[in-house]
């Protein structure tokens, strides 16, 4: 993968579903270009990183924020944690709004981590 994201992942970051219309992505995580979480037990910047990989899987697809069509946002913590990632991911899609799900949740897949994010694009007309 380009776009510095960490390439010993046990899965694909997207798939695009035929014929070339949606992009579908795995949970984007808060992992710097090594594959360790950053910054633990900071939500909010864990939110930011985590946004930052979902786009930068994106614009392998010629696509960005305006193309999400839907987003599944997981968040480690209590309802304060997921208020703080849902303003950060919120601000870092502006203006577009598309529709999610923001879930609670006990545990997410690497050590330290506390924030997750997937979506599915539209992708642009070539």
């Amino acid at each position: 993968m380009t776009g510095g994201l960490y390439p010993g992942v046990p899965y694909d970051y997207s798939a695009v579903a035929p014929p070339g219309s949606l992009v579908f992505t795995a949970g984007a995580c808060p992992l710097d270009a090594e594959g360790r979480v950053t910054v633990p037990g900071d939500h909010r910047e864990q939110a930011r990183v985590a946004l930052a990989n979902l786009l930068a899987v994106l614009r392998e697809h010629d696509a960005g924020p305006r193309h999400l069509v839907r987003t599944t946002i997981y968040v480690v913590g209590d309802r304060d944690d997921l208020v703080a990632v849902w303003k950060v991911v919120s601000a870092g899609l502006a203006p577009h709004r598309p529709p999610g799900t923001l879930l609670g949740v006990t545990v997410l897949g690497y050590p330290d981590q506390l924030v997750e994010i997937d979506g599915i694009a539209a992708l642009p007309t070539p």
